[in-house]
């Protein structure tokens, strides 16, 4: 089973923290966030996976060689030069994703209490090009899925923006869902990506070919979320672990629902 870890970002809003240290290597619980994802996705069957580094990047190879991998095969997408977004991201890793099973999308600075197996699983049994970790929550930012639970366009709230290629499209005739960060993909989708070229985001991606393939929600009414590349949030896992007493190796069980639209 194949991974793909996004923890090539500049970290800004962990600033001092992240001046010369790659946010996936800040400690949460005194262990790095890539390595809890790591052994996340490891205990959920994942022996395969590819990480994308930026910022700092070295110090993540190292990390990864003096952890002898974590045991399992961990390959590098080397963004050095350029910083590509997430879809970008995924489209320079193809190489390194492509073949005949779906590979999932986990953001470096979440921690979650989703089981990536069930989610995997999931998407083998409904084959849609992509499925969605998505939940209910207040935010600005949803993305909008009809009853079928197929992804149909894009709303900010506070600004009123929307996106969707369905023509007349209303969106308070959808159901607005928060996007996790994780997700699973399709190989099919990095054919799609062949004439989309630099640095893009995979949710621009996801809305730009919608209305003419099939991605999907996968809401978890008990998701407990966290978005840990903020210093608030940064804290409130630290409490989190502290009064879960969770262990280095352990999966993370938070207690709250704050995460990235």
């Amino acid at each position: 089973m194949k991974a793909m870890i996004f923890a090539a970002g500049l970290g800004t809003r962990l600033k001092p923290l992240t001046d010369h240290t790659p946010k996936a290597l800040i400690p949460v619980g005194g262990v790095p966030m890539l390595e809890r994802v790591i052994r996340k996705l490891k205990a959920a069957g994942f022996d395969q996976i590819v990480i994308n580094i930026h910022h700092e990047g070295k110090q993540i190879v190292d990390f990864l060689r003096a952890n002898d991998h974590f045991g399992i095969r961990i390959d590098i997408s080397d963004e050095s030069d350029y910083l590509l977004d997430t879809g970008g991201g995924i489209k320079k890793a193809t190489s390194l994703l492509a073949g005949d099973e779906p590979f999932l999308v986990h953001n470096v600075d979440i921690l979650s209490n989703v089981d990536l197996r069930k989610l995997y699983e999931t998407h083998l049994r409904m084959n849609p090009l992509a499925t969605l970790l998505v939940s209910r929550r207040d935010t600005s930012r949803y993305l909008l899925f009809n009853k079928e639970n197929k992804l149909c366009g894009w709303r900010n709230r506070d600004t009123g923006e929307v996106k969707s290629y369905y023509p007349y499209f209303d969106p308070a005739q959808y159901n607005e869902y928060a996007f996790s960060g994780i997700h699973v993909l399709s190989p099919k989708i990095l054919d799609l990506m062949e004439e989309w070229t630099g640095k893009f985001s995979i949710i621009n991606f996801y809305l730009a070919i919608c209305a003419r393939t099939d991605i999907r929600a996968y809401l978890s009414d008990n998701l407990r979320l966290l978005d840990i590349g903020k210093p608030e949030t940064l804290a409130a896992a630290e409490e989190w672990l502290r009064q879960e007493a969770i262990a280095p190796a352990s999966a993370p069980r938070p207690n709250c629902a704050d995460h990235p639209s």
